[in-house]
């Protein structure tokens, strides 16, 4: 039976399934439009009395009328940070031994385990760090390490701390680095594996040299997702932060041991006691800041990735 190809003009339904996915697609970026406008017309006082000092100022005084939010801004690029330091290698450890060593019986449980951290409400991961993590931290690390002026480990320790943050931020974004790593592996064809092996490639070789450098763009994509993760998160983080800049001329500190500040906890503290007017717009250009810092980073991720899968496929 010959097969007939139909050529010439679309079919109806092929213009309206287009067109259906053209709307799709307008929305989603008019509505990113519309936030970043909004953002930018509700914050429109601050901006024009403060400008750029708002990023560059240290001090948040609302009876002086002077607001800057370089704390929170550090605050949460560095407790971030902490969680990426601690999450990565853990959570493409547990990737590769999921989709390459694990046995059948085991992955599925081991998977449903990962992956119900993400279903945990951030409210339970903050109380859960106020009453374990937090007296945790502080009896078996800051307490034994208090006044030994070791960098990035001295000072008081109370326990809500950025170190504290980050652990917290870490345990949240370990199952969606691991899950996303964890598919990018298991697509990888079989073929590449088998190439590997049939040159005399151990396991370790196999996976080190073909299966990783392979999925690389992959995994920087997973990382960034859960960079994103950690750079919005609210709640959670409000509750072991500790909510105060640093005791220092600029109002940050390198001290995992200090309190800190976020941009997040920032808002979630300050916004039910904020007076309409230039102290709302203050808050408001926090949330316009956030925006832009996280659009930033999503477009250089996406560099980096498209810079990595073609630096793989050479």
């Amino acid at each position: 039976m010959a097969l007939t190809l139909t050529t010439g003009k679309s079919r109806p339904g092929d213009k309206i399934y287009l067109g259906v996915l053209g709307f799709s697609a307008l929305v989603l970026f008019l509505l990113i439009v519309a936030i970043a406008t909004t953002l930018a017309w509700q914050s429109r006082l601050s901006l024009q009395a403060t400008g750029f000092k708002f990023v560059t100022l240290s001090v948040w005084d609302d009876a002086a009328g002077v607001y800057g939010i370089w704390p929170f801004l550090f605050g949460t690029l560095y407790s971030s940070l902490i969680a990426l330091l601690l999450a990565v290698p853990i959570s493409l450890g547990a990737a590769i031994f999921l989709a390459e060593l694990c046995p059948k019986w085991l992955r599925t449980p081991i998977t449903f385990l990962i992956e119900l951290l993400a279903a945990i409400p951030s409210v339970v991961y903050g109380l859960w760090g106020i009453f374990v993590l937090t007296p945790f931290l502080r009896d078996k690390l800051m307490t034994p390490l208090a006044g030994k002026n070791i960098p990035l480990f001295s000072g008081a320790g109370y326990g809500p701390s950025m170190l504290t943050a980050g652990v917290i931020l870490a345990i949240m974004i370990l199952p969606f680095i691991t899950a996303v790593s964890r598919d990018i592996l298991q697509a990888i064809p079989k073929a590449q594996r088998e190439a590997s092996y049939g040159l005399g490639g151990t396991k370790w070789e196999t996976i080190s040299k073909v299966v990783l450098p392979y999925s690389r763009s992959g995994i920087i994509g997973a990382v960034m997702l859960g960079l994103g993760r950690a750079f919005g998160e609210t709640m959670a983080v409000t509750m072991v932060i500790g909510n105060q800049p640093a005791q220092t001329d600029s109002g940050i500190s390198l001290n995992l041991f200090e309190p800190g500040y976020t941009m997040s906890s920032a808002l979630a503290n300050k916004f039910n006691e904020a007076q309409p007017g230039l102290s709302t717009s203050a808050l408001i250009e926090i949330g316009l800041v956030l925006f832009l810092v996280a659009v930033l980073i999503n477009t250089l991720a996406r560099i980096l990735v498209r810079y990595t899968g073609k630096s793989v496929n050479k």
